[in-house]
């Protein structure tokens, strides 16, 4: 893996417990709605899912036919452990969201049980394909990544950059941001751009700023998917930058 040298990283791989690590994931079908995308638009692009969990987007995208490759620190353990790690996770979230529903909408899910069976099939469908396909899923260490530059043409990354912007400080999104876009050959999305609160992601209006600077094209998009409230939209950065006509300026 490439060494960035700078920042640190508060989730190491280093005598990594598997009690602390949540293995939860969303399904094919919320990954597309969350990231507004189309299977046509997918074609013939390789993409990359950072940081994938137990989201069976690569699952079952790759039986449909896509490029996909997931990773996430959670690989560097047996798929049978996270298997049975993601079971009593979903069982102890499920109880949790019962305590807070007013938190939610219940849209795109009937339910709390409609919710597990989701984060079950995914689940499923994920440590099912680490049996049958463990290339696609690579054990990385954010935030660097052992891929080549420009080695994927669009990176999805759900749920946890601006999510946990508690823990995770400002520092560490901004060198995850510019890993990923090490990686990436056209394009990044993000998803959601709340934290656990609700509330939009306290330094997200100077990373979009200090992108655009640097000549990004960045985007917040609304999306067909609501669970926690407000967190409906995306952010889209182009990696092609902006040409700027100095005769004008």
């Amino acid at each position: 893996m490439r060494d960035k040298g700078k920042g640190e990283n508060p989730v190491t791989k280093s005598g990594l417990d598997l009690k602390r690590i949540v293995f939860i994931g969303r399904t094919f079908e919320e990954y597309m709605a969350m990231f507004d995308l189309s299977i046509e638009e997918l074609q013939g692009q390789k993409v990359l899912d950072c940081p994938a969990g137990s989201c069976s987007f690569t699952a079952i995208g790759c039986q449909k036919g896509l490029d996909v490759t997931a990773c996430d620190i959670a690989y560097y353990h047996p798929t049978d452990a996270l298997a049975g790690k993601g079971k009593k996770d979903i069982k102890h979230v499920a109880e949790g969201m019962k305590k807070a529903e007013q938190d939610y909408v219940f849209h795109y899910f009937r339910d709390i049980d409609d919710l597990i069976r989701h984060r079950k099939r995914a689940l499923d469908e994920c440590t099912a394909s680490m049996k049958t396909e463990p290339e696609r899923y690579i054990p990385v260490e954010l935030p660097v990544l052992s891929f080549e530059d420009d080695e994927f043409d669009l990176i999805l990354s759900a749920h946890f950059l601006f999510t946990y912007g508690d823990r995770l400080d400002l520092s560490f999104h901004l060198d995850v941001i510019e890993e990923l876009l090490r990686v990436a050959r056209k394009e990044i999305r993000f998803f959601p751009l709340v934290d656990l609160s609700g509330n939009r992601y306290e330094h997200l209006d100077k990373i979009i700023s200090g992108l655009r600077e640097k000549g990004y094209r960045v985007e917040e998009i609304a999306v067909p998917y609501e669970f926690q409230k407000n967190a409906n939209a995306m952010m889209k950065i182009q990696k092609s930058k902006i040409k700027i006509d100095l005769k004008q300026r």
